[in-house]
């Protein structure tokens, strides 16, 4: 048992810049299998990001985790993460609030994802985006390279009005354009939240799920006062810092379910 996330460090990953889209970050890669794009959350690559990118690592995945922001391998800190949402609030790359908007970070996941398909085994690859990228990870799957995109808490646009609860974190162009594939088979969603997060909104997921029918799985655990899990009603990261390496705990059951996704649609077919 353990009263923390699980955590790790930087040992054994290997760091190259990759540059689309006029945009250049750091790719943090090791594994091997099929391939993972890994989006971190706010503040950046901590020490729970890459706890759970080692999970999936040894899980037998191929994992890109791109250093969008912050400084990687840094432990989160109040100062620290209001820094990093202070500077992407104003960063074109992100378009933090806008509504029904194409954002220059997807163009650059979409390349990194076909790069890595095309080195990595199985027909395709999937994108994992957590917080303020989760939303990225479903714009991500216009690119056919994406069989799979989960959404873990995706919290931007921040819900600050009725038109960025129910928007889908991409324009209705790329909206439409991942509903046409997961028609025809193409790709698959996963979402997640806690039941209580205000920066999740539920209408969020309803617009996605309007959009792309059964193609789109939710886990929703629960934080209500009581909850079993002994969740707060503030918990948000449901596969990083929520986890607890306990049988039968509930986020460490959504991070296996999220494995299990990955597993079935990347899994090379025998």
């Amino acid at each position: 048992m353990t009263e923390h996330a699980p955590i790790a460090g930087l040992t054994g990953w290997t760091s190259t810049p990759f540059t689309a889209a006029d945009i250049t970050h750091d790719v943090f890669e090791r594994g091997e299998g099929p391939g993972v794009v890994l989006l971190p959350e706010i503040p950046g690559m901590t020490p729970e990001v890459m706890g759970f990118a080692t999970h999936l690592v040894e899980a037998g995945f191929h994992v890109a985790i791109p250093s969008l922001f912050g400084t990687p391998g840094r432990p989160a800190s109040t100062g620290y993460l209001v820094s990093a949402v202070a500077k992407m609030c104003v960063s074109t790359e992100f378009r933090a609030f806008a509504v029904g908007a194409h954002r220059p970070v997807a163009d650059f996941v979409r390349a990194l994802a076909a790069n890595l398909d095309a080195r990595t085994p199985g027909p395709g690859v999937g994108v994992i985006g957590m917080c303020f990228t989760g939303g990225f990870a479903l714009a991500a799957a216009t690119s056919t390279s994406v069989l799979a995109a989960v959404m873990s808490q995706p919290a931007a646009p921040f819900p600050v009005s009725r038109a960025r609860r129910i928007d889908p974190t991409m324009s209705p162009d790329e909206l439409a354009r991942v509903a046409e594939r997961a028609a025809a088979g193409s790709v698959c969603a996963l979402g997640l939240r806690f039941s209580e997060d205000g920066t999740v909104p539920r209408e969020r997921f309803a617009t996605i799920e309007a959009a792309l029918g059964d193609a789109f799985d939710v886990i929703e655990l629960d934080s209500s006062p009581g909850n079993p899990g002994g969740f707060s009603r503030g918990a948000h990261s449901v596969l990083t810092g929520e986890v607890r390496e306990v049988p039968g705990h509930p986020a460490a059951a959504a991070r296996e379910r999220t494995v299990e996704f990955l597993r079935t649609r990347l899994t090379p077919a025998a």
